[in-house]
């Protein structure tokens, strides 16, 4: 099959060097396969996705010279695919999953959460077992609750990173737990809209930051649970500012729009960080 990648650009804030290397990147790579490139905004999350944010996305992409070859024809252009135009396609999955015993409603607080000492095993949250017997009430308004995925205990989750160039493993029940797929906002978590439109859009390859290395392995559940073909999978080191934190919107880290303004030498500022290669 031909391969396949998508740039899917979260509209929450304002990209950064960091996002840049990811989607240089994911073209490099399918241009080396002679594959189709498509973008996807992902804006899932209502409060914090705005349009100004995908509009800066797209003017990034394409001051980056990243281009795409399928989406919305725009007469001569492609557009964007839109995630939050997908909510009929995303509760469709939920209930074949509910059907599965894969998920279940959950009305637990937050506070019921902090009772139960809720707390955090390497650095994701675990849902506390003992609460999944309190979450079998369905509401009337189903899509007016969390709903989360029934993870099994024990079931180790393999696979190879393409750019890591290694063998990654997680256990379920150890370093994650039972996640949210549908929030009770009205929208899929980003897991569950991730998955079902990599494979609608027949994704072959999957590349991004290593900070969603564990949004992997929940994912391969997801695909698993219906026998779907599941993409390669690469992570890109995340980059680091001057005092060793990784850059993210939530930090105001220096955006692309702003480097750009500014007239700075992104390509120089991409090598300063030893990511040279992407720029071949």
């Amino acid at each position: 099959m031909k391969a396949r990648g998508r740039l899917a650009p979260t509209p929450s804030g304002e990209l950064h060097l960091g996002h840049a290397a990811s989607f240089l990147r994911v073209q490099q790579s399918i241009r080396e396969k002679n594959g189709t490139l498509i973008l996807r905004i992902e804006d899932v999350d209502r409060l914090r996705c705005k349009q100004e944010f995908v509009d800066s996305s797209i003017e990034a992409l394409k001051a980056l010279g990243i281009t795409w070859e399928e989406g919305p024809d725009l007469g001569g252009d492609f557009g964007p695919y839109v995630q939050s135009e997908k909510t009929a396609r995303y509760k469709e999955i939920i209930l074949k999953l509910r059907d599965l015993n894969l998920v279940y409603p959950c009305p637990v607080s937050r506070r019921q959460l902090r009772e139960h000492g809720f707390d955090l095993a390497h650095g994701e949250a675990l849902f506390p077992k003992e609460l999944r017997d309190s979450c079998d009430q369905i509401p009337e308004d189903p899509w007016s609750i969390n709903w989360r995925f029934r993870v099994p205990d024990g079931l180790k989750l393999s696979f190879y990173d393409q750019e890591l160039q290694k063998e990654i493993t997680f256990e379920a029940g150890i370093d994650f737990g039972d996640f949210i797929v549908w929030r009770r906002d009205g929208m899929a978590s980003y897991e569950l809209s991730v998955v079902v439109d990599d494979h609608d859009m027949k994704i072959s390859e999957v590349v991004r930051g290593e900070d969603l290395l564990l949004s992997t392995a929940r994912q391969l559940l997801i695909y698993r649970s219906f026998g779907w073909d599941e993409p390669q999978f690469g992570h890109c080191p995340i980059l680091k500012d001057g005092e060793g934190e990784k850059l993210a919107k939530t930090r105001g880290s220096r955006s692309l729009k702003s480097i750009f303004s500014e007239g700075r030498d992104w390509r120089q500022m991409l090598k300063d960080c030893g990511l040279g290669k992407v720029l071949d």
